[in-house]
């Protein structure tokens, strides 16, 4: 893993295929890390740069400065300041899950991105997202839940119902990849804290809106993959989204729910393949 000293604190990022190629910029959801890609990025296409920042949601492994502001402006300004501290121009971003990558001021001021792939993510009102939305505004309201929430995931016959992930991912996800999810908040008081800071961002739904609208100013090419099945990330955002941004595409992924890269990784990749080496 590589890092990069930013404002708020140390980030890592890992980094992969042709250093010299074209910046793909992948990120993840919450109480998640860079290896929610593991299974898509071998299937991806040589001869671009891809860069996975491993951002203070929980399952990062670097504590952030005690006060770093690390609500959902916050957390933006961390994604924004990431990618100007690597002089990173001409990106491809790649979201899931998370939604604040859709508020970066880049994609409405033509710096940095260019090109843009969501994949079932936050957007509009649905900011914290359908019932597992709920579930971690609960964990992050009482003393402890983060870390019990964190020991949940664990549990292969718990983190099948839809209290833990249930509704985030159709098949079942690897022991491996959870332990790299949970090992370090689980580890680290400093992790829980981080979490616990953006967890409690005060949102307002028109505000939330609003900036969800501001899409339309992005005139890049864009890739919207939804998973039609899930009832998390809501099926007709995908449609308005892909709608909404003037050079948007649709592609739905079945037999998946929010986790598509989990859930259908070959899939996921052909679509991102094929639209990495045709824009």
């Amino acid at each position: 893993m590589r890092t990069v000293d930013l404002e708020a604190g140390t980030i890592e990022y890992r980094e992969e295929g042709d250093p010299n190629g074209p910046p793909v910029v992948f990120t993840h959801g919450l109480l998640m890390n860079d290896h929610q890609w593991d299974l898509v990025l071998p299937l991806l296409p040589y001869g671009f740069r891809y860069l996975l920042p491993v951002l203070p949601l929980g399952g990062h492994r670097i504590p952030m400065k005690p006060g770093a502001d690390l609500a959902m402006p916050g957390m933006v300004a961390i994604l924004s300041e990431f990618l100007s501290s690597l002089k990173l121009q001409d990106v491809t971003l790649v979201l899931s899950d998370w939604g604040g990558p859709l508020f970066l001021p880049e994609l409405s001021n033509g710096e940095r991105i260019s090109r843009l792939v969501i994949c079932p993510a936050e957007a509009y009102d649905n900011f914290p997202p359908g019932f597992p939305g709920k579930v971690v505004k609960v964990a992050t309201s009482v003393p402890g839940g983060i870390l019990f929430a964190l020991h949940q995931f664990r549990n292969r016959l718990l983190r099948r119902t839809p209290m833990v992930l249930g509704l985030m991912a159709k098949k079942p996800i690897s022991d491996d990849i959870i332990r790299k999810w949970t090992d370090p908040g689980i580890a680290s008081a400093g992790v829980r804290r981080d979490v616990l800071a953006y967890c409690r961002t005060k949102f307002d739904k028109a505000e939330l809106v609003a900036a969800t609208e501001r899409l339309r100013d992005f005139t890049g090419p864009a890739l919207v993959i939804w998973a039609p099945r899930t009832n998390v990330m809501r099926r007709e955002h995908g449609e308005q989204l892909a709608t909404l941004l003037p050079k948007g595409d649709l592609a739905e992924v079945d037999d998946a729910y929010v986790l598509i890269m989990l859930d259908q990784p070959q899939r996921t990749a052909e679509l991102i393949s094929k639209f990495l080496q045709s824009t």
